[in-house]
């Protein structure tokens, strides 16, 4: 993976952005690959079409929403693989203009974010099923329709003269974007009857050459094919963080594992998790980018609208944390996670233990220990000042059993004692002030 040119700067300091996926899989509410899953025709699809009409949809209100849920930057769906355009294009007819809705929604959105001081990105799909240029491969609606075969042979080359002309569309028309994030190549993909697509097909060197014309700051994700871009793995994280610091990711995450609105589909994760998933992300150097995708009336759902308040009521407590927060070199207990932001040290308590907490090479490296929520006070000794007999005598560690006692004789070790009731937080979190490093 090549290294990333561009400033990431703010990239780095948002670290928890969110994913917007919408267009007319919204009516349908059964996944957004559903055209696809279900091999529907665009004469079929064409329903979808005609009853797009999210009346009720208000961009001012998304970007409150978005902005209390704690998010920083949002990822807007533009074109998925569906080829409907979010955006008034000159490139094609099948666009939000053209629906019972008429306005530009994309204009609409970027506007109201932008209001609310978030950042923008805008997805692009490289597929396209509606173009009759798009080359059928076996992700295709209609790769088993024999008939659509028999007349569509595809063109890519005039196929990627439209890609180029809508991506410049996206460049030129809605002034700054901060983000672009394609979706996606798969050459590697070998269907017998047909195989995938890469940098080749899409022309990327290029496509990526005019961006950097149009917007040179702009960020680009790595699924272009070229070996280089923010690294985007999706609905899993990483185990462990990058080998080099400077290698700039982000995991991408749905609620309920469908991005599109999924009416059906219940089995969303817990507040608790999304917030973990979130802490586990950024101690390991990297973004949390989560996904909402809303009904055809143009409403989040009340499931997805609570997950996503929730985590953001955790944040305004604890987004110290997170904020411009990264990893750290110090190992962290069994059940947590460490953050880190200069001198500020972040413990993240996944599961509460009961009265004290051993922090491996810690000792004589904290000044002050507290509890993010209400800011009080966590007293804490360095083990190597209390000998096991005074620390088993003291008053603050007299009900410290003897594992403890004969762990707590590492003296490089830092001891917390902790409230035996733990915070009512989806993730208690403890801020340690450590000494400057000389």
């Amino acid at each position: 993976m090549e290294k990333m040119t561009t400033d990431t700067t703010w990239f780095r300091e948002c670290r928890y952005g969110l994913f917007i996926h919408f267009g007319l899989y919204s009516v349908a509410a059964r996944h957004e690959w559903v055209q696809t899953l279900e091999e529907i025709s665009t004469k079929e699809y064409q329903k979808y079409f005609d009853h797009f009409n999210p009346d009720l949809l208000n961009a001012k209100e998304w970007a409150k929403q978005a902005k209390e849920a704690g998010c920083k930057y949002v990822i807007i769906t533009a074109k998925h693989h569906d080829g409907f355009c979010l955006w008034e294009t000159a490139m094609t007819e099948y666009k939000v203009t053209n629906t019972a809705y008429q306005k530009d929604l994309l204009e609409e959105l970027i506007t109201a974010f932008r209001e609310e001081g978030l950042k923008i990105g805008v997805y692009y799909s490289l597929l396209d099923w509606y173009q009759p240029d798009f080359l059928v491969d076996g992700y295709h609606p209609m790769r088993n329709n024999q008939e659509y075969l028999a007349t569509h042979q595809g063109n890519m080359e005039g196929y990627r003269a439209t890609m180029f002309n809508q991506v410049k569309e996206l460049l030129t028309n809605y002034g700054e974007i901060n983000y672009l994030w394609f979706d996606f190549s798969y050459k590697s993909r070998d269907w017998g009857s047909s195989v995938g697509k890469g940098a080749k097909d899409w022309g990327s060197e290029a496509l990526e050459e005019m961006i950097r014309t149009i917007q040179p700051h702009i960020l680009i994700n790595d699924r272009l094919d070229l070996n280089k871009g923010v690294q985007t793995p999706e609905q899993f994280s990483r185990s462990k963080g990058m080998s080099d610091e400077n290698d700039v990711w982000e995991t991408v995450q749905t609620l309920n594992n469908s991005w599109g609105y999924d009416r059906d589909n219940l089995n969303f994760k817990l507040s608790e998790m999304v917030t973990k998933q979130l802490i586990d992300t950024v101690s390991k150097g990297g973004n949390f980018t989560m996904n909402i995708g809303p009904n055809a009336r143009g409403l989040w759902d009340d499931n997805s609208a609570t997950i996503l308040a929730n985590v953001g009521k955790w944040l305004k407590k604890h987004g110290d944390a997170i904020y411009g927060a990264t990893g750290s070199k110090y190992p962290a207990p069994i059940d947590c996670r460490y953050t880190q932001k200069g001198n500020q040290l972040f413990l993240h308590i996944f599961s509460w233990p009961y009265r004290t907490l051993l922090l491996p090479e810690l000792g004589g490296k904290v000044t002050f220990a507290r509890l993010l929520n209400d800011g009080s006070e966590i007293r804490f000794a360095d083990t190597k000042d209390i000998g096991g007999e005074r620390l088993a005598t003291t008053n603050l560690y007299k009900e410290i059993t003897e594992v403890h006692v004969k762990e707590a004789l590492d003296p490089t070790m830092l001891l917390l004692n902790l409230p035996v009731r733990q915070p009512d937080e989806l993730v208690p979190v403890i801020e340690l002030t450590l000494k400057n490093e000389e």
